[in-house]
């Protein structure tokens, strides 16, 4: 494998759950134990209700754009091939809305309600990442 020479993750106690759902190539978020409800970004305690139960759970990897920018200026020297690239906040069908990249798709045919699906980056041999493409 090549070396990796995008910014990485920084896996702690809180998101680890995250980060070894992805390298199954799943994408699991917190659900809690009370209200049942989905959150993103991860925490301690369910945003809605203020519960400290919750599990990891899998979820659909389907979702929809609300928001996108192209980014045209590099910020670091691993993207110098991909530019101009998309980063794409997307919601997902259980609810959170997570940022991440958009593949597979030209960035002059991004559009809001776009329907796309989660894919998985094997960046390095700890590292997977997810991004997502038109469903």
């Amino acid at each position: 494998m090549p070396e990796y020479r995008k910014p990485l993750p920084v896996i702690s106690a809180l998101n680890r759950p995250f980060w070894e759902g992805a390298k199954k190539h799943e994408l699991r978020f917190q659900r809690c134990n009370r209200c049942s409800k989905f959150w993103y970004p991860h925490g301690p305690v369910c945003p809605y209700c203020w519960s400290r139960e919750y599990e990891w759970a899998k979820v659909s990897g389907r979702a929809k754009v609300t928001s996108w920018v192209v980014f045209h200026q590099r910020y670091f020297e691993g993207f110098k091939d991909e530019m101009p690239y998309s980063v794409a906040q997307v919601e997902l069908a259980e609810g959170p809305r997570f940022l991440a990249n958009l593949v597979g798709v030209k960035n002059e045919d991004i559009y809001i309600g776009m329907p796309v699906e989660v894919v998985f980056d094997d960046v390095t041999p700890e590292v997977t990442l997810p991004k997502f493409r038109p469903a």
